[in-house]
């Protein structure tokens, strides 16, 4: 489904902030990626849907070539569901609306067809009852939910998740990863960046670890925890997984 081959990116002439990336992620699977703050985790998946260029190297999504001269981003960023840290919903929209949005202009769906995707998405993430609030009235936890259904009411062919919990408090976490580990149990192709490893060792099937720029790890989930290889990994859990 996705498939990336010594992708590089530079931020101006001298900082190299992705140095020969290669992986691969099967349809199904779920791969997280982890490791230090400026590991690069987010840049990467961030290339897969093109929101951030790279220099060298190809990535392929679903047979798409991303870079490619003739690639059409916007469709191609359409198939591939996006969520950030901060949400990212429109805050003068209700939130039926910010489900419709896509579905309606992008997709060409009827206003009908798009309510009756986003009420059956906003069931599924819990989120009914608050069809016609505006993001304002929601707490973290619920405009991140929210947020995930607005990915998945374009149909996505992949997710791709960018530390969806680090702007949460504690008790707003658990909401999200539950909905992050239906889609996983529902077959969804999932990127996560994230540092909650229990998500990681519960739902995982490959661990990406990252540092400076470089995957110093890529293993199924059980070898990751069990034993990495890198010194640079074991320190990372060492430290990560202590509290």
């Amino acid at each position: 489904m996705i498939e990336m081959r010594d992708v590089c990116k530079w931020y101006g002439p001298t900082f190299q902030v992705l140095k020969s990336c290669t992986t691969a992620v099967d349809k199904g699977e779920v791969v997280v990626v982890c490791g230090p703050s400026g590991s690069g985790k987010s840049t990467l998946i961030k290339c897969v849907n093109g929101l951030e260029p790279f220099q060298s190297g190809a990535i392929t999504v679903d047979g798409i070539e991303v870079a490619a001269k003739g690639t059409d981003l916007p469709k191609l960023r359409a198939r591939i569901g996006m969520v950030f840290q901060h949400f990212e919903l429109f805050p003068h929209l209700k939130i039926i609306d910010n489900l419709c949005l896509g579905q309606t202009k992008v997709l060409g769906r009827s206003r009908a067809e798009a309510m009756a995707k986003a009420t059956a998405l906003l069931h599924r993430v819990g989120l009914d009852e608050h069809a016609d609030k505006f993001p304002g009235q929601l707490s973290g936890g619920q405009q991140q939910r929210v947020a995930i259904a607005r990915a998945l009411a374009m149909d996505p062919v992949a997710m791709l998740f960018d530390e969806p919990t680090s702007a949460l408090d504690p008790e707003m976490i658990t909401e999200v990863l539950d909905v992050m580990v239906a889609l996983a149990h529902d077959g969804m192709t999932m990127m996560v960046v994230t540092h909650e490893m229990g998500f990681a060792r519960k739902v995982a099937d490959r661990v990406i670890f990252m540092d400076k720029g470089e995957i110093i790890e890529d293993r199924p989930t059980d070898e990751f925890f069990g034993k990495p290889r890198s010194d640079r990994a074991q320190l990372f859990l060492s430290k990560i997984l202590s509290h």
